[in-house]
């Protein structure tokens, strides 16, 4: 892997403490880090993740769609739900990989040349103990100084997602050679395929 790949990922970051989460069945986290074309994409090769949906949050029914949430006019964010079986695989380490790789979340309302609050770094959380989960890991990540910058995630509750048109589901693996898929969503899924390379899908 190139060395300016490696460079981009903290290599200390701490571990979230979601011993309470584990072994509850199939869960769902809703996160929001940017296009969801990429976010999407880092977590479907994680070992543990059953299906990762791309879709809004944010807002109401009738503006959860790529138009409206595009232009800026609404209240969504990109984001991506993601269900997973807590005997495999915790939300500790779904946050992990969001803080620590799928996004920037130092960056407000914006993601690279994306920019707009539909590209905030948000976790749509859906329960206290959720929430607590994910402001307890931002602490532990200030605290041991694993970004060089302010976090800037945003916490709300989750009042509905709304699945995103059939085109943007998996986006990243049917159009490989678009060139923000190449640019932007490949470096990132190769990187959890070495920092967390055991715990990937044997079919990868």
């Amino acid at each position: 892997m190139p060395d300016e790949i490696l460079s981009l990922l903290p290599h200390d970051f701490p571990d979230a403490q979601d011993e309470a989460f584990l072994e509850q069945g199939i869960r769902d986290l809703v996160l929001a880090g940017g296009c969801f074309w990429c976010t999407e994409a880092v977590y479907r090769q994680l070992n543990g993740v059953i299906e990762v949906i791309a879709g809004y949050a944010g807002d109401s029914e009738d503006t959860a769609n790529y138009d409206a949430v595009c232009s800026g006019s609404t209240q969504h964010a990109e984001a991506i739900r993601i269900q997973y079986d807590s005997h495999i695989i915790g939300p500790g380490t779904l946050l992990k990989v969001f803080f620590g790789i799928a996004h920037d979340p130092t960056q407000l309302n914006r993601q690279g040349h994306d920019q707009g609050r539909q590209y905030r770094s948000a976790v749509f959380y859906q329960n206290g103990a959720e929430k607590q989960l994910v402001s307890d890991y931002i602490q532990l990540l200030e605290q041991n100084g694993a970004l060089k910058q302010p976090i800037v995630t945003s916490l709300e509750p989750l009042t509905a997602f709304y699945p995103a048109e059939s085109v943007h589901q998996n986006y990243a693996a049917t159009h490989p050679n678009q060139p923000y898929i190449a640019a932007v969503a490949q470096p990132k899924v190769a990187k959890v395929q070495h920092f967390f390379k055991h715990q990937l899908k044997k079919d990868l």
